[in-house]
């Protein structure tokens, strides 16, 4: 494959210390959650588990791509009981091998550890001393059993010209909404330097509290609520048990930030909507559990403070700032948690914001990506003369830029979107481009300093957001065909934000980001039917932004 591609610095972040429509919460006891169960445990591994081991179940997959290294994962199940979040098994010698070749008659790297119950089973590897923007073939061994063969890739040289990236990009996968399709289609299409995964990898609901529309199309495990480090270990290994999913994995690195729902729904740094302090036993106890656990299934390298956020590059063509919206953020907005204008509440953090600012304005890239989580542009509705909207907004702890409908984002965190915005402006950061999930639409959008005067103000960057690969969108919520929604509510919200240039209410999919050093271009998809496993993509539209001009304009052919 000829691509076109980065270097990193992971290790040495600095400090650091929703758009869904809102859901009955089921309160689950902790005493019905704390003991690890055996049949939900065993419904998360294929039934060929019972006489293979060691066995490599949950695939291979490959993350966090440097000039020089790659990070290499799986989980290896030595026997039939040490499924994942059991706790059992024996310590399990585990070897890995990278070769440049899928023959692997050329091998550049060996190793070994051990794995054990400590960690799930899981296994991660480091690799160093490979060569930059090229392609290698890696497998596990265990026992005498071989894993399957993966595809990764390492980013280019740092000071390398780099005439394109092609990422994939996703989020929101709701196991019990459907098939992960988007998924196999990004792995069908063989010309990925890596992926990208928004967040929302897991959801932690219990059995049939989300599902498509109300309708459980596959159940995860376990059954419960996800509360304990078993429960989080063994939702992860579910996921990790999609042959769509593994296939994905298998062709090409993934680049990943965690959202809410690898915690809990509208998670924030002390607490979450869905969790309830006591009968869930502490918020503390639960997001240590959720963060151990996803650090254990994920190729992903952790940060200070065991965090998301980090920073890859791409030769001179990008880098890409990955944030983490969760760990740091103030509660989000209501009367009790104050305004959402407030500048002692924040949605980074003081450090991380700090870090971003000073990455961006250092950057000498051709391009700035920020992996975020959540929605930079304004979303208002309605329109009111400024003075009588300042004061209403003020007095209902409302954003000043127009009424807004998710304080969950960065609307409801208005000072540090505000101090971003002003920080790119004064500093003339050009092509800055926020590649965003957990809204469950696809949007496309400048993102404006002042939304009430826009377009007669300024653009500050830009923002690509995909929507959800099987989680509900509008027209799953009020159960309408789909594109009902969506006829109508894309015109009226565009007449209230100018900044909007398109926004998909009702389909589920996937984007492929390609950059060059004239344009970033976001091609969106869409799947013919996410309960229907065989289901088929198509192209639906795309969006650019040209080099130095910070607008999206649409263009009318996928890369």
């Amino acid at each position: 494959m000829t691509s076109r591609y980065r270097s990193s610095e992971p290790h040495n972040v600095p400090g650091a210390v929703n758009s869904r429509a809102p859901r009955r919460r089921t309160v689950v006891k902790a005493a019905a959650a704390t003991a690890v169960l055996a049949a939900p445990l065993a419904a998360a591994l294929p039934a060929r588990a019972a006489t293979e081991a060691p066995a490599f179940l949950h695939g291979v997959a490959s993350g966090d791509p440097l000039p020089e290294g790659i990070l290499l994962w799986t989980r290896v199940t030595p026997t039939s009981e040490a499924i994942p979040g059991s706790g059992l098994g024996p310590d399990t010698e585990v070897s890995w091998t990278v070769a440049r070749d899928k023959a692997f008659s050329t091998i550049v790297a060996k190793g070994s550890t051990t794995a054990s119950a400590a960690s799930d089973h899981t296994v991660k590897a480091d690799i160093r001393g490979l060569e930059p923007a090229t392609d290698y073939w890696f497998r596990f061994s265990a026992g005498g059993t071989d894993s399957p063969v993966a595809r990764t890739r390492t980013a280019p040289a740092a000071d390398a010209a780099v005439t394109g990236l092609r990422f994939g990009v996703v989020s929101c996968a709701n196991w019990e909404a459907g098939y992960f399709s988007p998924y196999r289609h990004l792995a069908a299409r063989g010309d990925l330097d890596a992926w990208l995964h928004l967040g929302d990898y897991i959801y932690e609901y219990k059995s049939g509290e989300y599902a498509a529309r109300g309708t459980v199309v596959r159940p995860h495990a376990p059954a419960n609520e996800i509360l304990t480090l078993a429960d989080y270990r063994t939702r992860h290994g579910r996921y990790k048990t999609d042959p769509d999913l593994q296939s994905l994995h298998h062709k090409a690195p993934v680049v990943a930030i965690w959202d809410d729902h690898e915690f809990a729904d509208n998670a924030w740094s002390g607490g979450a909507v869905n969790h309830t302090e006591g009968a869930e036993g502490t918020w503390t106890a639960r997001q240590a559990a959720a963060k151990q656990a996803y650090f254990e299934w994920m190729p992903v390298r952790p940060a200070i403070e065991g965090t998301t956020y980090r920073r890859l590059r791409f030769g001179k063509l990008a880098d890409l700032s990955l944030l983490d919206l969760r760990s740091f953020r103030s509660q989000q907005a209501s009367t009790a948690s104050g305004s959402v204008d407030d500048p002692d509440r924040t949605l980074t953090g003081r450090v991380q914001l700090d870090w971003l600012k000073a990455g961006l304005k250092a950057s000498d890239t051709s391009w700035r990506l920020v992996g975020n989580s959540v929605m930079i542009s304004p979303f208002s509705v309605g329109s009111l003369p400024a003075d009588l909207l300042k004061p209403l907004a003020k007095l209902l702890g409302l954003p000043q830029e127009g009424i807004a409908l998710n304080t969950d984002q960065w609307d409801g965190y208005t000072d540090d979107r505000r101090e971003l915005l002003a920080h790119l402006r004064s500093n003339a950061i050009r092509n800055t481009v926020f590649l965003t999930g957990d809204i469950h639409m696809a949007w496309a959008n400048d993102v404006p300093v002042d939304a009430g005067t826009y377009p007669l103000s300024a653009s500050a960057a830009t923002e690509f957001v995909v929507t959800s690969v099987t989680s509900d969108n509008l027209d799953d919520i009020v159960k309408v065909p789909e594109g009902t929604v969506s006829a109508v509510a894309s015109p009226i919200i565009r007449a209230a934000n100018r900044h909007v240039h398109w926004v998909d209410t009702d389909r589920h999919g996937y984007g492929v980001l390609d950059i060059t050093a004239d344009r970033a271009q976001m091609d969106y998809y869409v799947l013919s039917d996410r309960t229907d496993p065989n289901a088929t993509s198509s192209w639906v539209r795309s969006y650019r932004t040209r080099s130095g001009t910070q607008k999206v304009e649409r263009t009318y052919d996928p890369v």
